[in-house]
C-alpha cells in the first residue's frame, strides 16, 4: 500500500465532551486517552480550560476535547469565560459526546443540551451506569431522551469500565471523517507540561480542602525549569480572601505541605523526572470577576 492509499484510509476528527458540571467528563477523557491529562475532584467547576486528549488506534486518531461544565449558577467573569469555552468548542468539532448521569436529566442538563449544534452527530453517553440499581428502568428513560434530541447513538456506560470505553471508541469512530491525522501517533495532549503542573496542583488543592474552599481559586506557575532529570517548579495559589489563604495553609502549614507533597508525587509520575515544587498562597480580591486578571492567569 503506497502513502496515498494509507493516508486516504485514515480517520481523524475532533470530538467534544460536554455536560453539566460534575457529570464525569474529565474521568471519561482520561479513560479514553489511557492516561490522566484532565484533573478530577468532587468539587463542581473543576475543569476550567479546553483540554485536548489524543488517542491513536489503528488507522484512526481521536482528538477529544474536554470542556468545562456549562455554568448556570454564577454570573461572574470566570463563568462567562468558561461558557464561552464550551460554545467555542462545539463550533468546530466533528461529533459531540453529551454526558448525563444514567437515568437522570435535570434543568442543568437541559441547558447544555440546548447548546448542541443540530448539524453535528451527538452521542448520548449515559454515564455512571454502575450506580443505577435497576437497569430495566433505563429503556423508558432512553426513549424520553430521544424525544429531547435526535441522538445518533445511545451509550449507557461507566467511564471506569474498560469494556464500555472500548465500545464507545467503536461507536465514535463511525462518525469521524477520512483524513490525515492532526498529531503524531504517540501524542497524548496538546497542553504543555507547565499547564499540566498547574492543573495537578489545583486538583490537590480542591481535593484536600473539600467544600471549605470556594471554587474561586486558581494556580499560576511562576517557575518551570528543566535541569536534566530534575524539574524545578514554583507555583502560586491565588484566592480571593485572607480567610481562604488560612484554609489552604492549615495549622502549622500542614495542609499546604500535603498539597505540595501529593502534587509533587503525581508530577514525578507524569513527567518521569524528579520534581522540586515550591508553593505560595496569595490573596487577589475579586480576581474571578476581573477580565484582566483572568487573562493574566491564562483564561483566554
Amino acid at each position: 500500500m503506497d502513502e496515498v492509499e494509507t493516508a486516504a484510509s485514515r480517520r481523524c476528527g475532533l470530538v467534544a465532551i460536554v455536560g453539566r458540571p460534575n457529570v464525569g467528563k474529565s474521568t471519561l477523557l482520561n479513560a479514553l486517552v489511557g492516561q490522566k491529562i484532565s484533573i478530577t475532584s468532587k468539587k463542581a467547576q473543576t475543569t476550567r480550560h479546553r483540554i485536548t486528549g489524543i488517542r491513536t488506534r489503528g488507522q484512526t486518531q481521536f482528538v477529544f476535547v474536554d470542556t468545562p461544565g456549562f455554568q448556570t449558577k454564577h454570573g461572574n467573569a470566570l463563568n462567562r469565560n468558561l461558557n464561552r469555552t464550551v460554545l467555542a468548542s462545539l463550533g468546530d468539532v466533528d461529533a459531540v459526546l453529551f454526558l448525563v448521569e444514567a437515568g437522570r436529566f435535570g434543568a442543568a442538563d437541559a441547558k447544555v443540551l440546548a447548546l448542541l449544534p443540530p448539524d453535528k452527530p451527538a452521542v448520548l453517553v449515559a454515564n455512571k451506569l454502575d450506580l443505577v440499581p435497576r437497569r430495566d428502568e433505563l429503556l423508558p428513560w432512553l426513549q424520553q431522551m430521544q424525544q429531547r434530541h435526535d441522538f445518533a447513538e445511545f451509550v449507557p456506560m461507566a467511564a471506569t469500565s474498560k469494556a464500555d470505553v472500548e465500545r464507545l471508541f467503536a461507536i465514535v469512530e463511525r462518525h469521524l471523517p477520512e483524513q490525515e491525522w492532526f498529531y503524531e501517533e504517540d501524542a497524548l495532549t496538546d497542553r504543555s507540561d507547565r499547564f499540566l503542573a498547574a492543573e495537578i496542583v489545583r486538583e490537590k488543592l480542591f481535593r484536600l480542602t473539600g467544600e471549605e474552599l470556594p471554587y474561586a481559586s486558581t494556580v499560576v506557575i511562576d517557575q518551570f525549569e528543566e535541569e536534566g532529570g530534575l524539574r524545578r517548579i514554583g507555583a502560586t495559589i491565588v484566592v480571593e480572601r485572607e480567610a481562604h489563604k488560612g484554609m489552604i495553609i492549615g495549622e502549622g502549614g500542614e495542609r499546604l505541605k500535603r498539597i505540595g507533597s501529593e502534587a509533587r508525587q503525581e508530577l514525578e509520575r507524569l513527567l518521569d523526572a524528579r520534581v522540586f515544587l515550591e508553593l505560595w498562597v496569595k490573596v487577589r480580591g475579586g480576581w474571578a470577576d476581573n477580565e484582566a486578571h483572568l487573562r493574566s492567569y491564562g483564561y483566554d
